[in-house]
């Protein structure tokens, strides 16, 4: 079986490209989640026959895999990085976070094996470019992105599953909260949780700011790290 990228697209139809179709699948998902993306609910979209969809993309997981390589542009930079590696990779960074929260359904691609297109080797490159003049070997590099990608992966999941959450049973968020807090109180007034009661009694939560400084303690040990070697 040939790779996908490797495949030559079909002659273009009016209103019907490999480009065209993948945008389409791109403003569903959008708009109603993964889940609703299918080759004839695309086809339906645009107005062709599903068969004929078929002439340009074999099988859904290649048009997912051309969903993902589209967003993946979004995160290009196409100015010169900054010079310094850290703030070269908080922009990266940057980009990346808003490209989920434009695309909340990219959180649920991560888990599949979902084969890697242009854009997203393009953006692996722009990334281990922040470390031209380090001085640093390829491993070292590679295991440096690798602790960006986990810190990254696990912080737009929870923060786009946040912000998909549904309404369950017609209960909001307060709603839950106060239904629940008889059974917590009586909880922290037992004492069993010394540390957590003040937190829950003075009230701790997120801000905007935990995306900049979670990576900045990110990079603060990665740049400890590269000192130490």
């Amino acid at each position: 079986m040939s790779s996908l990228w490797s495949r030559p697209e079909p002659p273009r139809r009016p209103a019907l490209s490999r480009e065209a179709i993948v945008t389409a699948a791109v403003a569903i998902a959008d708009a109603e989640g993964l889940a609703a993306v299918s080759i004839r609910r695309v086809a339906a979209e645009l107005g062709a026959r599903a068969m004929t969809l078929y002439s340009y993309i074999e099988r859904k997981e290649d048009l997912l895999a051309l969903m993902h390589d589209a967003i993946a542009a979004e995160v290009l930079v196409d100015e010169p990085l900054p010079d310094d590696w850290r703030e070269a990779l908080l922009l990266l960074a940057r980009r990346e976070r808003e490209m989920v929260l434009r695309h909340p359904w990219r959180v649920e691609l991560i888990s599949q094996r979902i084969e890697v297109g242009p854009n997203g080797l393009r953006h692996v490159e722009q990334k281990l470019s922040v470390f031209d003049g380090l001085g640093i070997d390829r491993l070292t590099a590679w295991r440096i992105l690798a602790a960006f990608a986990d810190y990254m992966t696990g912080f737009v999941i929870r923060e786009a599953t946040d912000r998909r959450a549904p309404r369950r049973q017609g209960i909001n968020d307060a709603e839950r909260a106060a239904a629940a807090e008889p059974y917590i109180r009586e909880l922290i007034d037992g004492g069993e949780f010394p540390r957590l009661a003040p937190m829950i009694e003075e009230g701790v939560r997120g801000d905007d700011d935990n995306f900049e400084r979670g990576l900045s303690w990110v990079l603060d040990g990665i740049e400890a790290g590269l000192h130490g070697r």
